[in-house]
């Protein structure tokens, strides 16, 4: 049994993680030669995030989806590159949305460089993806854009908050299809259609990785409050520090409002006042970590991860598929 890709994958049959390896492989020359520029310095900052590493694991959904077809057909690896090269550039806007320090266990480009920067080259990473959809057809071009609107609608509506009577649960949970769902479908969705797999294995594949997108999600919203910078390559409670409520926090709020417990409450009121300040983020951050309301979001991860894994049935057994399956656990193994 061997270890491939994101969280320790184990993929147990060796043909397929020859391919597995070669295809990764392949993408991160694809994104090296991607990220390069005539202006030394715009290769610097592009290239900032792809050679601080990461899990690559959009690409990864990417090969294991293409074993549905020819997993060795043109499109499959330019298709991978195009969607680590927009979920790259969702970083550089994210970290400049957030005031982040560190990305990938190194500074972020924003605080590296400053925020014009950091827009700046998450635009030129948008640019080479597009350049490299081109290529792909039609078909693949409105794929991605549909699924760009999705994601930018997400962030949007996450930061719009939910309307007037809406359950801040369900909100959130619909802000997280768009804004994570969306791209990791699209990974399993053009690994299986450039690989020239049925149309009804492509619908397969695209359910699963949006059901595996949203459970990746939360287990890092529950990573963000557990786990220390070392572990995670951020600094933790990050979303806290701007105020952002994730699925811990909703879950806490909710349980308040329910229960009413004056530590609950005692909670929410911290968690409403400026946790810029250290100290109180330091004791948002610990509370937190004990609370109830942690191990509640735990689960959730874990609900969206077995859905994921129930949306695989209707395909035939293979390696491929066995890999599939332990990507769920793997996604939530992370959060505990």
């Amino acid at each position: 049994m061997t270890v491939v890709g994101p969280f320790g994958l184990s993929v147990r049959d060796q043909a397929l993680e020859a391919d597995v390896q070669a295809g990764l492989a392949a993408v991160e020359e694809g994104l090296l030669d991607a990220t390069k520029s005539e202006v030394p310095f715009i290769t610097e900052a592009a290239q900032h995030l792809v050679r601080a590493g990461g899990k690559r694991f959009r690409p990864l959904l990417v090969m294991l989806a293409a074993q549905f077809g020819d997993p060795y057909a043109p499109g499959v690896v330019p298709s991978a590159v195009v969607v680590e090269l927009t979920h790259l550039a969702t970083l550089y806007h994210d970290d400049v949305m957030d005031e982040a320090d560190v990305r990938r266990g190194v500074a972020s480009a924003n605080s590296r460089w400053g925020n014009s920067v950091a827009v700046l080259t998450g635009d030129f990473l948008f640019a080479r993806a597009s350049h490299i959809l081109a290529d792909l057809g039609p078909e693949a071009v409105r794929i991605q854009a549909e699924a760009f609107e999705r994601l930018v609608t997400g962030q949007i509506l996450e930061t719009a908050g939910p309307r007037d009577g809406r359950d801040p649960v369900e909100h959130y949970l619909d802000v997280l299809s768009g804004k994570t769902g969306s791209l990791v479908a699209v990974a399993c969705r053009f690994g299986a259609m450039m690989s020239g797999a049925d149309e009804t294995v492509v619908d397969v594949l695209t359910q699963y990785g949006e059901r595996l997108g949203v459970a990746f999600q939360l287990a890092d919203d529950v990573l963000d409050i557990a786990s220390d910078s070392h572990e995670s390559g951020k600094t933790p409670g990050t979303d806290l520090r701007e105020g952002i409520a994730t699925l811990p926090v909703l879950r806490l709020r909710e349980r308040a409002q329910r229960h009413g417990l004056p530590e609950d409450l005692a909670l929410c009121e911290l968690l409403d006042s400026d946790l810029t300040d250290d100290a109180r983020h330091a004791d948002a951050l610990a509370r937190l970590r004990v609370h109830p309301a942690l191990e509640q979001a735990r689960r959730d991860a874990v609900r969206y991860a077995e859905d994921a894994r129930s949306a695989l049935a209707p395909l035939p057994d293979c390696g491929a598929k066995a890999a599939l399956t332990d990507m769920c656990d793997a996604v939530v193994h992370r959060a505990g």
